[in-house]
């Protein structure tokens, strides 16, 4: 007998998780409440653990594949000799292919040739978003034009791009030309704008003379997603401006690095300096002489006293307050509604509603 292991609807905003890591592999035996894998979207991870007891059998995915709410990702199995019973796609991988099926849908939705891929090895969706940076092959572009020093792409066509096109509108000091998204097809449409392609077509867009791009890609959950998409900018010739929405307030003295984003109604005081793309979401509040490192994320409502440090990639979630003098490490994550009296150490996890260091300090490194 076989039950399926489904992708849980994590984040009711996103249809899909992000596979950061797996803990067990084909054929493992496993119990009940044995940790599979840890899923993560924008907002929140998950560990997804077994219901039942048996063997894992039937892996459809690996690590650093993008997998749909209720998407199968293994079953159960009595026997680890168990084999699943897939419905043939109409385009059937090449013989002897091993192939997870996110890249092959990907793989498929761009007309890649699957025959160029080596046999033997396991084909992941981060191979083919590689094999599609190589060759752009056929993707929707925007009409060729004399270069325009205003114009700007959005990488990333979920809530927070559509948020950031708002905001670019509201400035009027850009002409943005449309979206970017490796999860959405080729001229589609948000919000009326278009989606030009995935990160593939860069160089194009770059021969075209667009140079300015904003990162719509939250990576919350793992800020390597977030950082990836910066490098690929970089790479492609691209530069990511400061954005500050006109309902935020920024204190004269502010020093805001390349890259950094400030949303609607958010205060930045005194002395106050913010590091590369770093996101200071809607309300967040910091207070005088703070330092945010590289890629922060302060969620909408954070605040921060003075003299507070954050440093590269650590994440404040909402209405997370954070007291006068403390150090958040490098890559901690603060849970929504904590209160942080004390440092919180690099990597560590301050739960949502705790008061740091009172309550247990759960995932901090020993």
């Amino acid at each position: 007998m076989l039950q399926p292991i489904t992708i849980p609807l994590i984040n009711p905003n996103e249809p899909e998780a992000y596979l950061a890591a797996l803990h067990a592999g084909e054929g493992d035996y496993l119990h009940p409440g044995d940790l599979i894998a840890t899923l993560e979207t924008t907002k929140a991870s998950h560990e997804l653990t077994a219901e039942a007891e048996g063997y894992l059998v039937g892996l459809r995915a690996a690590e650093g594949d993008t997998l749909a709410a209720g998407e199968i990702l293994a079953y159960l199995a009595d026997s680890p000799q168990a084999a699943p019973q897939e419905t043939p796609s109409e385009e059937a991988p090449p013989d002897g292919l091993r192939i997870t099926q996110p890249a092959l849908t990907l793989a498929q939705k761009h007309g890649l040739d699957l025959s160029t891929f080596p046999a033997g090895a396991l084909i992941t969706e981060r191979m083919v978003r590689a094999a599609l940076e190589k060759s752009v092959g056929e993707t929707f572009a925007p009409p060729q034009s004399a270069f325009d020093p205003t114009a700007i792409v959005i990488y990333g066509a979920g809530g927070h791009g559509k948020a950031l096109y708002d905001l670019l509108r509201v400035l009027g000091a850009y002409r943005v030309v449309g979206f970017l998204d490796d999860g959405q097809p080729a001229g589609s449409q948000v919000m009326g704008l278009p989606v030009l392609g995935g990160g593939e077509i860069l160089p194009q867009l770059h021969a075209q003379g667009l140079r300015l791009a904003v990162n719509a890609v939250g990576g919350i959950g793992n800020v390597q997603v977030r950082l990836r998409v910066f490098h690929k900018l970089a790479e492609a010739g691209f530069v990511c401006p400061a954005v500050v929405h006109p309902t935020a307030f920024i204190e004269p003295g502010v020093r805001l690095a390349a890259g950094v984003q400030v949303m609607p109604q958010a205060y930045v005081g005194s002395e106050v300096q913010v590091g590369f793309g770093t996101l200071i979401n809607t309300g967040a509040i910091v207070s005088h002489d703070c330092r945010l490192g590289t890629v922060v994320n302060l969620s909408p409502g954070a605040t921060l006293a003075g003299n507070v440090t954050v440093e590269d990639g650590a994440l404040i979630g909402m209405r997370a307050t954070v007291n006068l003098g403390v150090t958040i490490g490098a890559g901690a994550r603060v849970g929504n509604g904590a209160t942080v009296k004390e440092d919180v150490p690099a990597r560590g996890i301050v739960p949502a509603g705790a008061v740091w260091p009172n309550e247990k300090r759960v995932g901090s490194p020993s």
